[in-house]
């Protein structure tokens, strides 16, 4: 009986470790089968779901909450939060405005100058890498907890945008070619042979951030913040170094938003960018990023951007309610930080 009983008893661990792997493996594949069983489920329920015109729309949706993601993704992987994100698309865009349609009063002189199109980028990318320096100063130099840091640069951004104009919209950002400030509406609404110029940039913010994460020692030292931020202090990582180039990061990857909506819609709103730091979370979150910080991929954040999108598309096809749409995200990233836990549960054993 002895015998028997042995002989049993590894083949019923064997057993439970296949189990226990397969189970590993859907875990760690969850948002990749998210984002089939979505899409199959709205190209059955929407006909022209799949059609080609709706498709670059997706994209291009896509490609925002992307660019937003990515940056929040090296943030949460230090184990910090960004919620200015929004605000700075929006003061962004305002600036942006600005700068086209009134340009820069020089002091002293009656004159005013008109940055060419460049310019204008340049000083809105600008823009974001301050917002994004203020945070990463406040929680490096002065202590102050990420979630109210940037919870403070938030209504900041967002009250600036409303001051640059009053409240009002910067309309017709067509620029005039005798100023030299045309071709801002390229950026948002100009294609390359056939693929839109946002989700061309996209992949390549995408595929440079990939590589920073997975390929360089700033990469590695943003993921040992995060799993044991004293361990790598006492290694030799300038570990504020690195938290405020990480959200100097987010700062950039929501100025290229602000640059990009406003490019699209050839007009500036100081309420563009609202609840966006939202999705960027959903999306980074759902491609597996961990909020305790120390594990996240920017493949992953990319997967859950289109998650994000094909669901945001896919309701407003069906003609589902804006407010069952809040309801319906806010399910799905309740069930993204379940499943993570137990990946991370699970992991242990």
């Amino acid at each position: 009986m002895a015998t028997t009983a042995n002989a049993t008893l590894p083949g019923g661990t064997e057993s439970e470790d296949k189990n226990s792997g397969a189970v590993m493996l859907l875990l760690k594949l969850r948002t990749l089968i998210a984002l089939i069983i979505v899409t199959a489920y709205f190209c059955i329920m929407a006909p022209n779901f799949i059609s080609l015109g709706n498709l670059v729309i997706i994209s291009k949706h896509v490609a925002l909450t992307a660019f937003l993601a990515i940056g929040m993704t090296y943030v949460i992987v230090t184990g910090g939060i960004d919620l200015s994100v929004g605000s700075t698309v929006g003061l962004v865009g305002m600036i942006s405005g600005l700068l086209i349609t009134r340009g820069i009063p020089i002091p002293f002189m009656d004159a005013t100058a008109y940055p060419n199109v460049f310019e204008v980028i340049g000083f809105g990318l600008l823009t974001g890498i301050f917002v994004g320096l203020i945070n990463g100063l406040l929680i490096t130099k002065f202590s102050v907890a990420p979630f109210i840091a940037t919870l403070g640069t938030m209504y900041i951004a967002r009250g600036a945008a409303l001051l640059i104009s009053n409240g009002e919209t910067f309309p017709n950002l067509v620029g005039k070619a005798d100023l030299g400030n045309t071709g801002f509406p390229i950026l948002g609404s100009g294609t390359v042979l056939g693929v839109p110029v946002a989700v061309i940039l996209m992949a390549i913010v995408a595929l440079a951030a990939a590589y920073v994460a997975g390929r360089t020692p700033l990469g590695r030292q943003i993921y040992a913040i995060g799993g044991n931020e004293r361990a790598s202090l006492l290694s030799g990582v300038y570990v504020n170094r690195v938290k405020v180039i990480v959200y100097v990061i987010s700062g950039f990857c929501a100025a290229i938003v602000g640059l990009i909506i406003s490019s699209q819609l050839v007009a500036s709103h100081p309420a563009t960018g609202t609840s966006f730091e939202m999705n960027a979370i959903a999306a980074a979150v759902l491609g597996g990023t961990s909020l305790a910080g120390g594990r996240g991929t920017i493949g992953g954040t990319i997967i859950g951007a289109f998650v994000i999108g094909v669901l945001s598309d896919g309701l407003v096809m069906m003609g589902v309610s804006e407010f069952w749409q809040m309801v319906i995200k806010g399910l799905v990233i309740i069930a993204a930080v379940v499943l993570d836990q137990m990946q991370r549960k699970m992991a242990k054993r």
